[in-house]
């Protein structure tokens, strides 16, 4: 077994607490600037946390929005480290598989789940641990090695692990939740931010009506609201994926949401409108 001792890099980001906390507290174990990305690098700002994300590939970044539009996810905690070293050196040993190092210096890396997903379905809180990869991936042997280590680690822990690959996000879907992700919180936004909880309930109330009378397209429809309204362009849109994000106006959305056609609209639920608090 190897007795190779962890790297002062390693203990530094310990005492940083990297990989530790929940929530808005919890810190990832490796940042964009920390690696290389195969993808575009995002650091979003989540919904359920507040805080901001770092995701090292496009992959990551869609499965992420999946999680977020879940109501069944209650904390997403992404870059999760498989602390301590000392036990995946040990699992690789007993696998007769070798561990991931660091090329450029030959230390031994920490290895990393890319979730770590705390579920809430109504029977009580509990984890469940997901890689994510392109399909093509896991043709590749070394790779399925590395993975061994990992599904033994979160075995230990009773756990549930699994591989999502590319062909398991629905990419239209993870692109429209990544259009009304923002506009969650309304307030954001300098037009909304001085109104009153009635006034946006009252605005909300009245895009809704011309949504499910009108059968222009949803940019026509938008451009006419925010002109009768006095707001600045772009408004009725803002407040429009707002409503779709809180869940209140419910669409398909596996369907890609074209601003050019008419919206077909599911249900609205009048009642999360209520719930939500604008102050």
């Amino acid at each position: 077994m190897s007795k190779r001792k962890r790297s002062s890099q390693i203990e530094k980001w310990i005492k940083e607490g990297r990989g530790s906390g929940t929530g808005a507290d919890y810190r990832p174990w490796l940042n964009i600037q920390d690696v290389s990305s195969l993808g575009r690098s995002t650091r979003p700002k989540g919904i359920k946390t507040g805080r901001q994300y770092e995701f090292l590939s496009d992959l990551e970044r869609n499965y992420f929005y999946l999680a977020e539009y879940s109501d069944f996810v209650v904390d997403i905690r992404e870059q999760f480290p498989l602390l301590p070293l000392e036990e995946t050196i040990v699992i690789a040993d007993e696998l007769g598989i070798e561990h991931p190092i660091d090329p450029e210096n030959g230390e031994l890396n920490v290895m990393t789940t890319d979730f770590l997903l705390t579920l809430d379905k109504g029977q009580g809180v509990f984890e469940v641990a997901r890689t994510i990869k392109m399909k093509d991936e896991l043709l590749k042997e070394r790779v399925l090695e590395k993975f061994e280590i990992e599904r033994e680690y979160w075995q230990r822990r009773n756990i549930d692990w699994a591989i999502v690959t590319d062909e398991d996000i629905p990419k239209t879907l993870a692109r429209n939740i990544s259009y009304v992700h923002a506009p969650y919180h309304i307030k954001d936004y300098d037009v909304f931010q001085e109104m009153n909880e009635i006034h946006i309930e009252e605005l909300s109330i009245s895009l809704m009506q011309r949504l499910l009378n009108q059968t222009n397209s949803i940019r026509a429809i938008m451009n006419e609201f925010d002109i009768d309204t006095h707001l600045p362009f772009g408004s009725g849109l803002t407040l429009f994926y707002h409503l779709i994000a809180r869940k209140i106006i419910q669409i398909n959305l596996l369907e890609a949401l074209n601003l050019e056609e008419p919206i077909k609209i599911q249900s609205i639920d009048e009642k999360r409108l209520k719930q939500v608090r604008y102050g």
